[in-house]
């Protein structure tokens, strides 16, 4: 596996703590106060669709904020190809998320780390990991309509059987600081990804929220 680029001391192959990826940054305020609090990724939405979508150029005003040892992540949902390249040119990137129905192909061609995010819903949603060699997997819950962000559980479960691919794993859909702690014995991820579970509203983060969600994982 390659390491993350502009990232000092993470990998993805190596043994360390659960991470912590707080997703829909969309304000200054959120940014640092995530930062500051001890997140190791923040998640900046490139797909229009989502309520924490914000404009390439707000983005790269985010992305300024965000030191080197935070992973900036780019969030999207079956992009243009040269919106991706813009983002990642822009906003200095470390990472791309594919919530959409992104092709094994179309995921690998921007020479960047990259997290395919599968909806899982019962056994058969782990099939298709096997198709996809990007650098981690990303598990959320299947809601019709919705990517992403739904702020629903899935069976922690299945989780379990995805680790056979040999991919870091990332836990998302409906964690809070309260089940985060289970969620992370559980299933031992790589990581966890949140974003409506330390929100006040849509795209605004609660910082006692994140405080709270961070220590728990930390604890576990």
């Amino acid at each position: 596996m390659r390491e993350l680029p502009k990232v000092t001391g993470l990998r993805f192959n190596a043994p360390v703590d659960v991470k912590v990826k707080i997703c829909g940054i969309t304000n200054a305020a959120d940014a640092e106060a995530a930062v500051e609090l001890g997140a190791d990724a923040l998640g900046l939405m490139f797909y229009p669709g989502s309520p924490r979508y914000i404009p390439l150029e707000r983005a790269q005003e985010l992305a300024r904020l965000m030191p080197p040892h935070v992973l900036r992540t780019g969030v999207f949902a079956d992009p243009n190809p040269a919106d991706v390249f813009a983002a990642i040119h822009l906003c200095q990137l470390n990472l791309l998320q594919f919530h959409g129905a992104e092709t094994p192909e179309f995921c690998l061609q921007f020479g960047l780390m990259t997290m395919k995010a599968f909806r899982i819903r019962d056994a058969d949603s782990l099939l298709s990991l096997s198709a996809y060699h990007t650098d981690a997997f990303l598990l959320d819950s299947h809601v019709a309509g919705q990517p992403g962000g739904t702020g629903e559980i899935f069976n922690w479960d299945l989780a379990l059987p995805a680790k056979k691919f040999g991919k870091p794993i990332f836990l998302a859909g409906g964690l809070t600081p309260q089940n985060v702690a289970e969620a992370a014995r559980k299933v031992e991820p790589f990581g966890v990804d949140v974003s409506s579970g330390v929100e006040q509203s849509p795209g605004k983060k609660d910082a006692k929220k994140m405080q709270d969600f961070i220590a728990a994982v930390r604890g576990a």
